[in-house]
């Protein structure tokens, strides 16, 4: 695996503690800013609504930008997101900063996997994606935990400036060891990348990615309320079973990456039917705190058991357009952990409880799991084409960085 996707995934670790670090701050975060609970859970949809847009917009707006110098701005950009958070002296200025830091993380994920996917093989990609994620499960082992610890200790606003500091090193990575990557002979067209949209396996691939997610960030975006009144754990257990989330997202990354490439279809329909059983033991059991701990470290594997297969299956049926199909999984991922929160406030706001949320959770893996089905039968009966061109683009961009090392 090329040094560079390592490097990717590096990025990432940062990028995703910022994004999913709120799960343990919401409570902090809502006293600070006088809201409630679920308007602060909010903020974790407002980033998400930001990936959604910016992952689409700004694969399009820098499509003919050198690759390296993207990637740059977008971390940079990213970091002062976090600064400014840091800063935020109202509601509403931390929810914009959300959201800014949001559109750049969204296309440094959109313009990294196409990056990432254009280095290796096409037997690969679930590979090189699993390193990707790969930073964003250590962000769920070591970044989220820390997050939620700092904002124990020394307040929420501590978490948001060492995420900052992270984004710097990120930034120090990007600029010294990844290489400069030649935009191809033929420049891309809006038209021909658009033309992905007209696949119906594409907009099934956007579903089943949307319900998986947004299934499992249901339960987990209120996983902290959940353990400190539902399972009467104390808030110092909060960050250790973060962190075991964390590690079984981290073991989940692993089997899945080893075994998506030959074996997709499987590992998407027993991932997303694994998560739904464990959604419902947590609706069902979260009243005792051992179950609730040992649920959430399996949820952390099965949901990220699957995340290699769901980003390889876009690949695999908008292979001819490389930025586009990385900007919609992103955008994909990111409609599930908006609606996935949002759904979750909106039943404790009815008075259903934490608890509840996970109930909701599994409602919508469900669905996936259905659309996963229909997804298949459609494979069988006409298999979806790996283009050849893009095959052989991504040969030559391997060739070609190597050659500028």
């Amino acid at each position: 695996m090329p040094v560079a996707v390592y490097i990717l995934g590096l990025a990432v670790f940062a990028l995703g503690t910022s994004e999913f670090m709120l799960s343990g701050l919401l409570p902090p975060i809502a006293d600070d800013m006088g809201v409630s609970i679920p308007r602060a859970g909010l903020l974790i949809s407002a980033f998400a609504i930001g990936m959604v847009i910016g992952a689409p917009l700004l694969a399009v707006a820098t499509l003919r930008l050198p690759r390296r110098t993207t990637l740059i701005t977008l971390i940079t950009v990213f970091g002062l997101g976090q600064v400014a958070g840091a800063l935020a002296p109202t509601y509403e200025i931390l929810f914009a900063s959300r959201v800014i830091s949001a559109l750049a993380c969204a296309g440094f994920w959109a313009v990294g996997a196409a990056v990432a996917i254009a280095m290796v093989p096409v037997n690969q990609r679930a590979r090189a994606m699993a390193v990707m994620i790969g930073g964003l499960s250590i962000a769920n082992v070591l970044g989220v935990p820390a997050g939620a610890f700092l904002g124990d200790n020394f307040g929420w606003r501590s978490a948001f400036w060492a995420v900052g500091v992270a984004s710097a090193v990120a930034l120090v990575g990007v600029l010294t060891l990844i290489p400069r990557i030649p935009l191809p002979d033929e420049k891309p067209e809006l038209k021909k990348e658009l033309s992905i949209y007209r696949d119906r396996q594409v907009w099934l691939s956007i579903a089943i990615t949307a319900l998986a997610a947004g299934g499992v960030f249901c339960a987990f975006s209120y996983l902290s309320p959940l353990l400190t009144d539902v399972a009467g754990l104390d808030e110092g257990w909060v960050p250790t079973v973060l962190g075991l989330f964390g590690a079984g997202a981290l073991i989940g990354t692993w089997i899945g990456g080893r075994i998506a490439d030959a074996h997709l279809f499987g590992v998407l329909l027993s991932g997303i039917a694994a998560s739904t059983v464990l959604l419902v033991a947590l609706a069902l059991f979260s009243g005792t705190a051992a179950v609730a701990v040992t649920l959430s470290f399996l949820l952390g594997v099965s949901a990220f058991y699957t995340a290699p297969a769901l980003n390889a299956r876009m690949f695999n049926v908008a292979g001819a357009a490389p930025t586009l199909a990385g900007a919609t999984t992103t955008a994909a991922f990111n409609l599930g952990n908006t609606g996935g929160p949002w759904l979750g406030g909106t039943v404790i706001d009815l008075d259903f409880g934490y608890a509840s949320t996970a109930w909701a959770g599994a409602a919508m893996t469900a669905v996936a799991i259905g659309a996963v089905t229909l997804s298949l039968r459609l494979h069988r009966r006409t298999p979806s084409r790996v283009v050849t061109a893009f095959s052989a683009d991504s040969t030559q961009a391997g060739a070609d960085i190597e050659t500028a090392r």
